[in-house]
């Protein structure tokens, strides 16, 4: 059986090398970029100094696959498929065409940034934040004493990220988003406060609810004008959200949430033998049961390992996702799952929430690291089942959100989570704050 795995990123990696493992057929893989298995989301730890190279960025090359027995052709991509026949057709690098012929197809398109049509978006030092190269060129331009200024467009995780990186390299640093406040789409306004908080303490400007009119300069950047005014600006980044890259589906393969190819629980596709993964594709989300649009790379993985089973007829489910995030912005953590209330009400669904403010340890333990915990519980009022939480706090209690996203995974009730039997240690978590909540929302 001959397997072909369109792009090798996050989803098209996990895809390849669990074909590999499991072995019983050849493998073809293509990708039209140069760099594989690039963590993105790491770029701003490598931009703002915390990282000494980018190196570290990177966990596969193609030669990994190669030596496990895969044919691997980086920087080559397709450009068009006949679904019918079973055909991908691409060029060489010197601009021949070829065509290569399979039993199943695997489509790792990925994600591409959203275009952003204004003026000026085409100068100099106005940095895409998708590619190793975008990084790299990020870094190149700040190491530049000359460079004083920079504006991060977009609020969102990857925006937030990058002000704090250029604050921390002492840029003057401008976050401009259209939206009323920074990760509007991610988290209610509390959490989303916190962390505005921790930017604001350490100098960087919010310049929420402006639209962004131009970037102006001759050949380089040299500023942003928005509906509110203009800011100086040597580097501009853009972190204007992803979009799945589906050209090479479009009129065949049906299409779903933000244009994602839909697929089913075992990734496939609405055409026999295709199947879809990572960023490209649609997945389902257990917090609104049904299908969504989640681009994160622990999902991509996931989706990667599910289709090679597939394809290799060895049958396996999607568990689904509940889009679990997180990020911290000066050493104040923020993890989130499932809805937020703010998602919820834009999707009619009915939903009431808990608060709790709690610390971590006992007061009695009299030690000054001792951390408040913000903890928000989000449930279906109709039947209580939990759809969400948000978890923020100095301390590290980022692993308190996997319970939370299993428990929606799972549908449980306030009920069984109030009740749930927690570990306790004085010294390590000595307030089951997690057990509070539930239990606050069970009696009010």
């Amino acid at each position: 059986m001959k397997v072909i795995i369109i792009g090798l990123n996050h989803a098209g990696c996990a895809a390849a090398r669990t074909i590999l493992n499991l072995g019983g057929c050849e493998l073809s893989i293509y990708d039209r970029n140069r760099e594989i298995s690039f963590l993105s989301c790491g770029m701003a730890l490598w931009i703002g100094g915390q990282l000494a190279s980018g190196e570290g960025l990177f966990y596969a090359h193609a030669k990994d696959f190669e030596d496990l027995g895969a044919k691997v052709y980086v920087d080559r991509g397709i450009e068009f498929i006949d679904f019918d026949k079973k055909l991908v057709k691409g060029l060489q690098p010197n601009g021949e065409p070829f065509y290569e012929k399979y039993d199943k197809l695997i489509l790792a398109t990925g994600s591409k940034t959203r275009p952003f049509n204004v003026l000026g978006a085409d100068l100099e030092n106005v940095v895409g934040t998708k590619f190793y190269r975008d990084a790299e060129k990020a870094v190149r331009i700040l190491r530049d004493p000359e460079i004083k200024n920079a504006v991060v467009v977009g609020a969102g995780y990857i925006g937030t990220e990058l002000a704090e990186a250029c604050r921390r390299l002492g840029k003057e640093v401008a976050l401009i988003d259209i939206a009323p406040r920074i990760l509007y789409t991610h988290t209610d306004e509390k959490f989303s406060h916190l962390i505005e908080n921790r930017l604001l303490e350490n100098g960087v400007k919010l310049q929420m609810s402006e639209r962004v009119l131009s970037f102006e300069g001759d050949s380089k950047v040299r500023s942003v004008r928005t509906v509110k005014g203009e800011y100086p600006a040597e580097i501009v980044f853009l972190c204007t959200g992803f979009e799945p890259v589906t050209e090479l589906g479009r009129g065949v393969l049906k299409l779903g949430n933000q244009g994602a190819f839909l697929v089913d629980r075992k990734q496939q596709t609405s055409q026999k033998d295709v199947y879809a993964i990572g960023d490209c594709a649609t997945i389902y989300d257990n917090s609104i049961n049904d299908n969504n649009y989640i681009a994160l790379a622990s999902s991509a993985i996931r989706s990667g390992i599910i289709a090679a089973h597939n394809v290799l007829g060895q049958h396996m489910t999607s568990l689904g996702s509940q889009g679990s995030s997180g990020l911290s912005i000066y050493g104040m953590r923020l993890v989130t799952t499932g809805l937020s209330v703010k998602m919820a009400n834009d999707r009619g669904i009915d939903v009431d929430y808990v608060d709790v403010v709690d610390k971590q340890l006992p007061a009695s333990l009299r030690r000054s690291d001792n951390p408040d915990v913000h903890l928000r519980l989000v449930y279906r009022k109709k039947d209580r089942v939990i759809v969400g939480a948000q978890m923020a706090s100095t301390y590290d209690m980022s692993g308190g959100i996997h319970m939370y996203s299993l428990a929606i995974q799972q549908g449980l009730t306030l009920e069984r989570l109030a009740f749930l039997d927690n570990f306790f240690m004085p010294q390590i978590v000595g307030n089951n704050y997690y057990g509070k909540a539930a239990m606050r929302a069970c009696t009010t």
